[in-house]
């Protein structure tokens, strides 16, 4: 959903020092005659958690979208099993999504939840350590039963042993009251119990006044063709919600405003990582006006760009769902020989088989963008869990000298940026580039500007239409590697195109004419100029937000950008001084980070792998970069980073 915001000016490096802590009242408590305590907060936290046949995907991604369109600004962390359907009741199949949303600026899903909704014992054991003290839980008391208990090594009921004293406990028989509240509905108790869910969003859309006209058109086109279920869910749904406004249980709602100052003016919409990318690819390919071309295999956490540029023919776009990893990126790469904007889509495990192919492009210079979705490995690894452990794989995992552009967004709505960046460099350099995304960027989402058409680069190409080279005798011929002398690009030339026919293939090429050559001193130069060809790519210099003269420097790149970011606030706000710098170009580096690098006594690099950029920091500009690292699968906590730094500071 899209919204309009209106801002003064934009809040000023706020605090953010709560980003992820307990949301704080802002206001007093207010009670309208005939009605409940309304109480304000300027942010909260609540996680959604049931077992993967739950719908707690769907529920925290309906709660985030009318957040959205209500005008917050907010964060999202989708947590999920591997398994398509993991052992009902078990801890390895629990699913949750949580949702961070405020009424000012805000930079991850937050460090712990407010407020947890938990469907069954699984989901109340595996996430309440996360929860602190104070927090409200909602419970699914149905789901309650010995044996589900058991299941989890609850020797004694967790709602009766006295162990969440120190909680606000919400005890509510969810099935129950859902299967009552559908008895009307021709259902059987099996089917009506799998709209608890609804219920659930009622109730916490209740308590957090949530907008529903955008749920309830949801149902109804989701389940368009089965009415009597969308109307089954919608009765589910307002059944929550005059649950929660009737119930003594729940004394008191609350409030949280717009986020109306923390945006500039425009248009917003909620966006993933994955859908961002995928409208900047397209929004590549129009702006180069080429045809966009996908070679992909399913993989998860990159299935869903496939997914959504195969909606978008009317672009141009079109995709092709191969056999296996090495059939899509040979597709994709035959398809940038052809004329096209090319991209094949992977995670980690993928850009192993394709690294072959990769190589090949990077012998035959055709632009070609391969994206990575980087997630927990190695090889399967964690499938549905983040990590940005590729980094060094894609810097230098292929066979001899291939160098490759490496390009990564920070946060998911900069995915689309990022794709349009990628695209820059692989047509205007005629190379491959990779894009490193990763599994918390593709599936958390956040609101994003949709930008005006007049802000979108200039990608045009131009194809070589004729001869380009004069031998000594005067014969006008093509040469295929005669190269732009500021770009070091080779020409593009269209197969088809009249006495343009070339040669390309793996074996090295004679440096103009693309002719086969083995011979030793060709060779040297054709490594050595597509090395200088990459390292002459123009990319900014690093900017550093150092408002405070500071000593230490923390230097992040990718999905790290929130938590480091909510970190440095909280540092900042408590008087300690620390500048930042964020990494977009991997390869190559930006001009000025050597400089950067040199300016501050201490650098610290977080990273959720150990410690691969700072390995190349260290190689390349010989500093002393100090390496803080996280491979469990989940983004760093702003709280965690905040004291890493605070001791590197200290130190």
């Amino acid at each position: 959903m899209t919204s309009q915001v209106s801002s003064a000016a934009e809040q000023a490096d706020q605090a953010d020092g709560a980003d992820g802590a307990d949301g704080a009242v802002v206001g007093e408590q207010r009670k309208p005659a005939g009605t409940k305590d309304v109480r304000r907060l300027d942010r909260v936290i609540i996680r959604f958690a049931g077992d993967s046949g739950d719908g707690m995907q769907l529920t925290g991604d309906r709660f985030t979208s009318e957040t959205a369109s209500f005008g917050n600004d907010l964060s999202t962390l989708p947590n999920f099993p591997a398994e398509i359907r993991a052992p009902a009741g078990t801890l390895p199949g629990v699913s949750s999504f949580q949702l961070h949303f405020a009424d000012h600026d805000i930079l991850t899903p937050g460090d712990a939840p407010n407020v947890l909704v938990a469907m069954n014992p699984a989901a109340l054991k595996a996430n309440i350590g996360d929860v602190p003290r104070g927090a409200e839980i909602i419970v699914n008391t149905d789901e309650f039963t010995k044996r589900a208990m058991q299941k989890v090594g609850y020797a004694a009921s967790p709602l009766e042993d006295g162990s969440l004293d120190g909680y606000q406990l919400h005890p509510v028989p969810l099935t129950t009251l859902t299967v009552e509240a559908l008895k009307e509905f021709d259902l059987t108790r099996k089917e009506a119990e799998r709209s608890k869910n609804m219920f659930a969003l009622g109730l916490l859309s209740w308590m957090y006044h949530r907008p529903t006209e955008g749920t309830e058109k949801f149902l109804r086109s989701k389940f368009a063709k089965k009415p009597e279920i969308a109307e089954a869910n919608l009765a589910a749904f307002r059944a929550g919600w005059n649950f929660g406004e009737t119930t003594e249980d729940f004394a008191v709602s609350y409030e949280v405003a717009p986020a109306a100052t923390a945006f500039p003016v425009g248009t917003y919409r909620n966006i993933s990582g994955n859908l961002a990318l995928s409208y900047g690819l397209v929004a590549a390919a129009r702006q180069a006006d080429l045809p966009l071309f996908l070679g992909s295999y399913p993989i998860t956490p990159a299935s869903d760009i496939l997914h959504e540029l195969s909606r978008h023919k009317n672009f141009g776009v079109r995709t092709f769902q191969a056999e296996d990893e090495i059939a899509g990126i040979g597709a994709a790469l035959g398809a940038a020989f052809g004329g096209s904007l090319a991209v094949t889509t992977t995670s980690g495990p993928g850009v192993a088989l394709k690294s072959e192919t990769i190589g090949l492009a990077v012998s035959l210079e055709l632009p070609l963008l391969v994206v990575d979705i980087q997630r927990g490995g190695p090889s399967t690894g964690l499938p549905t869990k983040t990590e940005q452990a590729d980094l060094l794989q894609a810097m230098f995992g292929r066979n001899g000298e291939a160098p490759v552009p490496i390009v990564a967004p920070r946060t998911p709505g900069d995915c689309f940026d990022a794709a349009l960046e990628a695209a820059r460099i692989a047509l205007t350099y005629r190379t491959p580039v990779m894009l490193l995304s990763d599994g918390y960027l593709a599936n958390g989402s956040e609101p994003w500007r949709v930008p005006e058409l007049e802000e979108l680069p200039d990608l045009t190409v131009r194809f070589t239409q004729g001869p380009n080279h004069t031998l000594d005798d005067g014969t006008e011929v093509f040469w295929p590697y005669k190269r732009d002398p500021l770009t070091l690009a080779r020409p593009w030339a269209v197969p088809g195109t009249p006495g343009l026919e070339h040669r390309i293939g793996g074996i090295e090429k004679e440096d103009g004419t693309g002719n086969i050559s083995y011979a030793p001193a060709n060779h040297d130069f054709m490594v050595r100029i597509r090395q200088a060809k990459i390292d002459g790519i123009d990319v900014p210099d690093l900017e550093v937000d150092d408002p405070d003269g500071a000593r230490t420097l923390v230097l992040g790149w990718g999905s790290t950008y929130g938590p480091i970011t909510a970190a440095v606030r909280r540092l900042r706000a408590a008087g300690d001084a620390v500048a930042q710098a964020h990494l977009r170009h991997l390869n190559p580096f930006p001009g000025n980070l050597g400089a950067v690098l040199k300016a501050y006594d201490k650098v610290v690099v977080p990273e959720m792998n150990l410690g691969q950029l700072a390995t190349l920091l260290r190689a390349k500009y010989l500093v002393d970069a100090h390496s803080y690292n996280q491979v469990n699968g989940m983004p760093f906590k702003a709280e965690q980073l905040a004291a890493a730094l605070k001791e590197a500071i200290d130190d």
